[in-house]
């Protein structure tokens, strides 16, 4: 077993010398995308974690660039939190990889160096706004139900739902075991000819296929499924296939909003 250093020789001994430059051991893994912040936190409380192969267990250890963080004897990457809105295609999975050889988000984002994933996922044949970092406390304080981000979908409907059928979207129903909810939607346009509808609807979770299967449930399949904005971004300027990095300001209002309504 490697040796253990308590937090206050840790501190004094290793680093960069640069406190300013330090963060939290439980913090730089969470950005690493290994695990959640609290998940971290029990990793190094369980001794699982070693800072040039000496694990630590304090969680009030900092840690420094130069520093060689390993969990469980994989080390990690410190790489610069970076920040990306991709305007999905549809036919694209929301991964990094796919054994069957189909395109993935990741393709369209070909000059990004750092090792990016997808925060959350759109099903193969729905279109628009994704998220894509290398943060990985970012991307789990984001899909966290309980910090009502809004995720905006407009769903085309084979057939017309009534009111009341909306209103069920709202009150929220159960679908093979899975209680699902919309917190609101409302019909955007008819076409009575075709018998079709436009539906906006807004979901604060991200269960799998869960805009499909509510409508799958009351008789309304799908013939198309986008969404257009994830808290306070949209697809503004963008075509399918395009990305962008997101502005120091986008991240911090993500952040505020997620903070703003953990209950």
């Amino acid at each position: 077993m490697a040796p253990c250093y308590e937090k206050s020789k840790y501190n004094e001994k290793v680093g960069d010398g640069r406190m300013a430059d330090m963060e939290r051991l439980q913090k730089v893994i969470a950005h690493a995308g290994v695990a959640s912040r609290r998940k971290a936190e029990k990793l190094i409380t369980d001794g699982k974690v070693t800072v040039n192969g000496k694990v630590v267990t304090e969680l009030g250890t900092k840690v420094g660039k130069n520093d060689d963080v390993e969990v469980e004897g994989v080390p990690i990457d410190k790489e610069e939190p970076v920040y990306y809105l991709l305007y999905k295609p549809r036919g694209v999975i929301s991964s990094v990889s796919d054994d069957k050889g189909r395109k993935v988000v990741t393709d369209y984002l070909p000059e990004v160096k750092e090792r990016i994933f997808p925060i959350g996922r759109l099903d193969y044949d729905t279109s628009g706004l994704i998220l894509l970092t290398n943060d990985g406390e970012f991307a789990n304080m984001l899909m966290h139900p309980s910090h009502e981000v809004d995720k905006v979908y407009i769903a085309k409907t084979k057939g017309i739902p009534s009111p009341e059928q909306l209103k069920q979207l709202k009150k929220g129903f159960t679908v093979e075991g899975e209680y699902l909810k919309a917190v609101h939607a409302k019909i955007n346009s008819t076409d009575t000819r075709k018998n079709t509808a436009i539906v906006q609807i807004v979901l604060h979770e991200g269960k799998n296929r869960q805009v499909r299967r509510m409508f799958d449930a009351l008789g309304f399949p799908l013939d198309k499924l986008k969404r257009e904005r994830y808290g306070s971004l949209d697809l503004h300027g963008l075509n399918a296939g395009d990305y962008r990095p997101l502005k120091p300001f986008e991240v911090k209002q993500l952040r505020q909003l997620a903070g703003k309504n953990v209950k």
